[in-house]
């Protein structure tokens, strides 16, 4: 299987890519468009001799890549993110169709962030090194050189703009990369690696190997060759990634799910939150940050309620590549049953639906927007990430209830907390989490550290956190004064 897939008019290899080169292979897998389940073509799946060949690859390529300084890799980085906008257009249709993206949101935020992951990582490596901490006793000159092999593994849900959060650091550190794609959704990082050839990246520096988790990534996470492995999705996946990279001592960063709740006080601007509230049904629900459980002051619950609904009401759902449509579909029939199973057991078991809870007529992976209520503490769809539009509502009482309920589940990734802006803030610092925003949603800064607690990550990426990562420190000590040998003075 060598020829280019057709999808949407736009030519991409359904083949590996490994050291600057395309290969295929005999075993394959069917894609599906979560639009309308059309077959978009049989990708190459990763088999062991692929694997192999890709961490040959990048080994042979990380001592030429990692000599040179960050200022000459910064040249190619540069070139490979202009690569990234040229083919803009490419990028926005075949994450609509793959993986059900809003056309409108590629255009407007994935494309740009994806080439801006790129160019800021790469003028950030520039700082790194040689930073002075100077004592009585020596000249420290830290160090931040480059680690090896990294293993980077996506997500479907944000497969460009998460590929490229992770690679830019990692290649601007000087290490070269091996990328694992989402099954359901590979094709993004296949055009992706068509930039980086027409970049002029060396051979092994950036290698891209399809295939199932349970195969593919985990042959390559389990090999020793590896120096960092990086990891965005879901914590079953992340226990087994964490087992053999223990038993290897590899270092991982895993950002994982996410139940994170959203605070709407007494003082709120109940409008402002309620659109914003809105947004949480942003890609299908598909989205680990997004605040999906609703704690809203028992005052004002009516009025927030239809406030919202109103919001919700207004959503246009339908074809991911029509620039209007707001909401689109959910990933892949198996999503479909876990979004739809998670509302029908609570149901079942006393929940009330407030709007939704049902699938959506457009088509067979669309859900409607949903919000559930009388819901306990304890209840399944508070505990566990459902990962789907669905969204549930609580009420408290005073300020502690409500950030004893905000810290009451095995996750802690994200928050929203609405209200007068030094008491939302106030609430906002004594949540648990890895970041928190207060009357707003979504403001990213590349600058500022990223990842959760608890079952939500280990680790954090971002900034100077993404260098800590990927990323050998060393402190070279220099005396400022003759050194004497001495055992009574070590």
């Amino acid at each position: 299987m060598t020829d280019d897939l057709d999808v949407a008019g736009i030519s991409v290899s359904p083949a590996h890519y490994i050291a600057g080169k395309r290969v295929a292979s005999f075993e394959t897998f069917e894609l599906f468009s979560p639009i309308d389940q059309r077959s978009l073509g049989r990708i190459s799946a990763g088999l062991d001799e692929h694997v192999d060949a890709a961490l040959t690859a990048a080994d042979d390529a990380f001592p030429a890549w990692s000599s040179l300084s960050a200022l000459e890799r910064q040249v190619y980085l540069d070139r490979f993110a202009a690569e990234i906008g040229k083919r803009a257009d490419a990028f926005c249709q075949l994450e609509s169709n793959d993986a059900g993206v809003l056309l409108s949101r590629m255009r407007h935020g994935v494309v740009p962030r994806s080439m801006l992951n790129i160019t800021y990582f790469a003028e950030h490596a520039l700082k790194l090194q040689d930073r002075p901490i100077d004592t009585d006793q020596a000249h420290h000159i830290v160090r931040h050189d480059p680690a090896g092999i990294a293993a980077i593994i996506t997500p479907w849900n944000a497969p460009l703009m998460l590929g490229t959060w992770k690679l830019g650091p990692a290649l601007a550190a000087g290490n070269t990369v091996i990328i694992k794609p989402p099954e359901w959704a590979p094709l993004t990082m296949s055009l992706l690696a068509d930039c980086a050839d027409a970049a002029g990246l060396p051979p092994g520096v950036l290698n891209i190997v399809q295939g199932h988790g349970t195969t593919t990534g985990a042959r390559l996470v389990s090999d020793p060759r590896l120096a960092r492995i990086s990891f965005t999705g879901s914590v079953p996946t992340a226990r087994k990634i964490a087992q053999v990279a223990g038993a290897n001592l590899v270092p991982v960063s895993l950002e994982l799910g996410g139940k994170s709740p959203f605070i709407v006080l007494e003082d709120a601007d109940i409008d402002s939150a309620a659109a914003t509230g809105a947004l949480m049904y942003r890609n299908a629900g598909q989205v680990c940050l997004a605040g999906t459980r609703f704690l809203v002051h028992e005052k004002i619950a009516e009025p927030f309620t239809v406030a919202m609904r109103g919001y919700v009401e207004k959503l246009r759902i339908g074809d991911p590549r029509d620039e209007a449509t707001e909401i689109g579909p959910i990933i892949h029939p198996r999503q479909v049953e876990r979004v739809t199973g998670f509302v029908d057991r609570a149901v079942e078991h006393g929940a009330q639906v407030l709007w939704g809870g049902k699938p959506h007529p457009f088509g067979a992976q669309y859900y409607s927007p949903t919000m559930l209520t009388n819901l306990g503490q304890d209840d399944e769809i508070i505990q566990n990430e459902v990962f789907g539009p669905v969204l549930t509502l609580q009420t408290f009482a005073t300020d502690d209830q409500a950030v004893a309920m905000a810290n009451g589940t095995d996750y802690g990734l994200g928050g929203v907390c609405y209200g007068e802006t030094e008491h939302a803030t106030a609430i906002a610092q004594r949540v648990r989490t890895g970041f928190i925003w207060v009357n707003s949603f979504g403001i990213r800064d590349l600058a500022a550290p990223f990842g959760g607690i608890k079952r939500s990550g280990i680790g954090r990426e971002g900034g100077d956190w993404s260098f800590e990562f990927f990323s050998d420190i060393k402190d070279v000590v220099v005396p400022k004064k003759p050194f004497k040998a001495s055992f009574s003075q070590r």
